[in-house]
């Protein structure tokens, strides 16, 4: 018998592993460590949440919703739009419901991105975003947040700008730095756009989460921004459910026809009873105003206890996210002091150079603390022991 034809098999994605975040979480549950790195919280969500989905399924609402999402979760998203930053968008045709905020950034790319085509990404960034433009044919131009204060450096951004580049991808409060983007970055960036045919995708899935009185600088806020912008944002880190996965994409009609085409191939619509449940959430108060503070407490708690290690703290302007700067604690690389501090300390965290194409190591690592109080004592007194 002849062998079987052995076929080649051609990686879309040949420069991608297994993500930095999987790799910890495992690291930590295999050393029993208090898991400080993935992004989601340790705490439930509100009660009253989950038994608004219960509600929803014992009404039926169990089958195919519309594509774009159930039509009360999108009147929800455009009432709280247009009272948080002033701009109206049409429920009909300018909100669709997704599948989590990774899935609307990668069917925004798709819609936008032609082979060829130039996007534009501030690092260090969500690891997504690069990924994301390959599998669309575009071409990565990378372009670096002021390493130290990771603010943007728009003179870069304005050299990196060619005929060929086709969108630029944003991301205020910004993960893994906790950067809040101020009014006058957003206004440099909208006169930067002006004389250009460049559209924006807005990732603002933590803007909820802004501290010490600012504002989040929505795209929104922007007509010049607006305009040519996808905003992102995920149900999922508003309200503690980050593992049901449903966000939502604002856009001007003609941007979100597009956007819609690639919509429903890609994910076609999202869980019912759990659209049903947020629309019926969202309808009796506007739960996400505390988050601000809610999430400060947090973060103020978790910096006083480590102002007792020898971390030099970067700030937390939003997020949930405490990035510190380990150049004082050891000479390792990022990504040899986290395996280390996961299996010897006992709490894990990730490399900020795992959210650079590149690798950059700045001796600096990012620690979340959406977590209870319990957790986060637990892992300052392991962190205090250095």
């Amino acid at each position: 018998m002849s062998s079987p034809h052995a076929i080649a098999l051609h990686s879309r994605l040949p420069d991608v592993g297994t993500t930095i975040f999987t790799v910890m979480s495992a690291l930590a549950a295999k050393h029993q460590a208090v898991n400080l790195g993935q992004g989601f919280p340790d705490f439930a969500c509100d009660p009253a949440l989950v038994d608004q989905v219960t509600a929803a399924m014992r009404a039926g609402h169990n089958q195919y919703p519309p594509m774009a999402g159930v039509p009360a979760l999108r009147e929800a998203v455009s009432e709280k739009l247009e009272r948080l930053y002033g701009r109206h968008y049409r429920a009909a045709d300018e909100i669709t419901i997704t599948a989590g905020a990774t899935q609307a950034i990668l069917t925004a790319i798709l819609a936008l991105v032609h082979p060829g085509d130039e996007v534009i990404v501030l690092e260090p960034c969500y690891d997504s975003y690069q990924p994301n433009i390959v599998l669309a044919g575009g071409v990565v131009v990378r372009v670096p947040l002021t390493p130290g204060t990771f603010r943007p450096d728009f003179a870069k951004i304005a050299a990196a700008l060619t005929p060929k580049t086709r969108a630029i991808i944003i991301n205020t409060p910004h993960n893994p730095s906790g950067t809040v983007w101020s009014r006058a970055d957003m206004l440099a960036l909208q006169d930067l756009l002006a004389p250009t045919n460049v559209w924006v995708v807005s990732d603002e899935v933590y803007e909820h989460m802004v501290f010490d009185g600012a504002a989040h600088e929505s795209a929104a806020r922007y007509p010049g921004l607006a305009e040519r912008a996808l905003i992102v944002s995920s149900f999922g880190k508003t309200y503690h459910v980050t593992g049901w996965k449903v966000g939502f994409v604002a856009a001007p009609a003609a941007l979100m026809a597009e956007f819609r085409k690639v919509h429903q191939f890609n994910v076609f619509t999202v869980n019912t009873p759990v659209q049903h449940a947020l629309a019926a959430y969202m309808a009796d108060a506007a739960p996400y105003a505390g988050l601000p503070a809610f999430y400060q407490r947090k973060r103020d708690l978790f910096r006083a206890g480590l102002a007792q290690t020898p971390f030099k703290l970067l700030p937390s302007e939003g997020t949930f996210f405490q990035c510190v700067d380990i150049s004082h604690v050891s000479t390792l690389s990022e990504s040899d002091f986290c395996q280390w501090l996961t299996t010897d300390i006992g709490v894990a965290a990730i490399p900020m150079s795992a959210f650079y194409a590149n690798g950059f190591d700045q001796h600096v690592v990012r620690f979340c603390f959406a977590k209870e109080e319990s957790t986060l004592s637990a892992a300052l007194e392991r962190l205090q022991q250095l």
